[in-house]
């Protein structure tokens, strides 16, 4: 029996896989106010606390991962989003294990997203920063989840036979962070300034950078170029992936 389909018309439910608190805010923030605001839902799930994160060795690992949380529900709620996932793994020991396929399977079964966006599992050797391991891990974690896992009755069983958790297919998928790989790009000039008031509110990461809207705009300006938008536009682009 094929896996129960979610319903093709009305407002898309979107699923947002990252590694890190603020991996979603830097790179899809523009996206996520774009498509709250077109009345989609959005929900985020968080690999890992990011508790290796941060620059004052004052605060505890155990502080900083409640600091990050509290900073990520904040910031999606300026997006527009208050349905967040936070699985705890270690942040900076991701790889791609049977466990976190299971995990990852869950919450795609829980949330049953039209769509899924994650990061790219692949390095990309112009992009040191956006090749952070933990960033390739969760994207091919992501994508075992979304194929075979989740649609997979009998993949993880347990997840139906002691959760209810029944297999679910994911329609597409939409890799982030793809440069000149990009064949989608989503405009978000309207959301600049909502993006860099969730980026502003992860204030253990961001609070040192000097000029945090202009990065922010020169990066959204040269992903609008790449997508062929006029002048003073910003994108964010992504590769699309039929997964049916």
């Amino acid at each position: 029996m094929e896996p129960e389909q979610p319903d093709a018309t009305g407002p898309l439910t979107i699923l947002i896989m990252v590694a890190h608190p603020d991996d979603i805010d830097f790179g899809n923030g523009g996206s996520v106010a774009t498509w709250t605001g077109e009345g989609h839902r959005v929900v985020y799930c968080l690999i890992t606390d990011g508790d290796a994160g941060g620059y004052d060795e004052e605060v505890s690992r155990t502080d900083m991962a409640t600091i990050r949380r509290e900073e990520q529900t904040a910031a999606g709620a300026i997006l527009g989003v208050d349905e967040l996932h936070f699985l705890g793994w270690p942040d900076g020991r991701l790889s791609v294990t049977h466990e976190l396929r299971r995990d990852l399977a869950r919450v795609i079964r829980q949330v049953r997203p039209d769509r899924v966006v994650t990061q790219s599992p692949t390095r990309n050797l112009r992009s040191m920063y956006g090749s952070h391991p933990d960033h390739t891990a969760a994207g091919e974690a992501t994508m075992c989840a979304v194929y075979p896992d989740a649609r997979n009755p009998f993949a993880h069983p347990e997840l139906l036979a002691d959760e209810g958790l029944a297999a679910h297919s994911v329609s597409e998928v939409w890799i982030s962070h793809m440069g000149e790989g990009a064949d989608h790009y989503v405009d978000t000039t309207d959301a600049y300034e909502r993006k860099v008031d969730a980026l502003r509110a992860h204030k253990s990461q961001t609070a040192h950078m000097e000029d945090l809207p202009g990065r922010m705009w020169a990066w959204g300006r040269s992903q609008a170029k790449a997508a062929g938008f006029g002048p003073d536009r910003l994108a964010e682009g992504y590769l699309v992936l039929d997964t049916r």
